[in-house]
This record gives C-alpha cells, structure tokens and sequence, in this order.
C-alpha cells in the first residue's frame, strides 16, 4: 500500500496508481463542502472502532462511505471520518482499499504520523528549520548533524527505566546530557565524569555500554564515572 500526505500528488493522478492495481491510502483535505458534510453526520452515524496501540485515544469512532466521488478522480474511493483521536477536527482518510479494516487503515497511517512527530521533534529539539548558514555546506551539515542527534537520541531513550520510551529528544537533552560535569583524558583512555544530578539515579540504573573502544582515537576506552 502508498501512503503518502495529502499535499504529495493530487486527484487525477491518484487514478494512476489505482489504474495499475496499487492500493492507496491518504488524508483528505477538509473542504467546506466536507466539513457540512460531516457536520450533518448524527452520532448514529458512526461506530466505535478499538485499536491496538495504548494511549486514550484507542477507542475512536468512525464514519465510512464506501463510494465517494471526488473532482477529478476517475472513479470513487472509500472515506473515512474518524473522530476522537485527540485533535479539534475530524480526520477523513480516503483510500482505494476496500478489503481493509478501518483498524488496518489506521496502523497503514501510523507510519506517516510518526515520521511526522519525528520531524516535529527534530525541528523543536535541534533548531533543524533555523540552519546556521546559507551557505549549502554548512546547511547540509546541520541537516546530517539533526538527524544524526535524533538517531542517538531514539537509540538512548530504551536503555532509560522508568517512563522514558516516548520522551521527546529535548526533555532527554535537558535531564541527560545537559548534564555538567568533568572529561578526564590519559593514556590509557578517557573518563566522562557526570556530576550529581535529580535525574542521576534514572542514569545510574540506565543500561548504558560499558567500556567502549574508539577505534580514530589509538583504541582508547571511553568509560563513564557518576559523581
């Protein structure tokens, strides 16, 4: 199945993919048309539909219209309204496949959702839409240095206990690495030496690596200390 946002191709070419028998699934602009249309809607008119993710909002409910006509699709789609997912409005969805659930079009969403979240995070987080420069390098290098922060980040939030599975990049800045303390250099290797801290004990407990060789820096030991 394509997923792919609302803004990445328009109507008529939709029928392209649907031409060659590739299933499709996307939001729906909410036009003012729609949004009478789903105004007039009662609450008889929707079911309750329970999915498989935790979270309040697990319990929506749901409009479908099994043949919609758009303007310039050549042919109908399925539509879905969907309502108590967290947000003001109603979200439509509007996909070519009939056989799939509307749990299933969901979880075909959820991909989309969370690339999205991340890019909010990485925006919020790293500054990633105020770049240094205008100069193309140093733009590029800020882009790769964002993304390589989001990477470490993603892969350091597991190793924390506790209820740190979706803590955003900038609240783990500002409890972890904000974190002052001391870099100890010898011959042998290099010590990070973190100072005392409210959030120490999540540190301490955390499964960190041990011992770490760094391969450009004649294989010294990188090790961490807790004050």
């Amino acid at each position: 199945m394509l997923i792919m946002d609302q803004k990445v191709t328009t109507q008529a070419i939709l029928g392209e993919p649907d031409a060659r028998g590739v299933k499709f699934a996307t939001l729906r602009m909410r036009s003012p048309g729609l949004l009478k249309r789903i105004g007039a809607l009662a609450p008889r008119d929707y079911k309750t539909v329970p999915l498989d993710r935790p979270g309040p909002y697990n319990r929506p409910k749901v409009h479908e219209d099994p043949a919609v006509t758009l303007t310039s699709y050549p042919g109908t789609v399925r539509q879905l309204i969907t309502t108590g997912l967290g947000r003001d409005a109603p979200t439509v969805m509007i996909t070519n496949d009939t056989g799939i659930k509307a749990q299933g079009a969901d979880r075909a969403l959820r991909p989309a959702d969370d690339h999205r979240q991340r890019l909010a995070e990485i925006i919020q987080a790293f500054c990633a839409d105020a770049p240094s420069s205008a100069v193309n390098l140093n733009v590029d290098l800020d882009v790769v240095l964002c993304v390589l922060a989001q990477a470490l980040t993603a892969a350091f939030r597991p190793r924390l206990p506790g209820n740190y599975a979706h803590a955003t990049p900038d609240t783990l800045q500002r409890r972890f690495p904000d974190t002052p303390g001391e870099i100890i250099t010898d011959g042998d290797g290099i010590t990070v030496k973190i100072n005392r801290r409210a959030y120490s004990p999540v540190l301490r407990h955390a499964r960190l690596p041990g011992d770490t060789t760094i391969p450009w820096s004649g294989r010294r030991q990188l090790r961490f200390q807790f004050a």
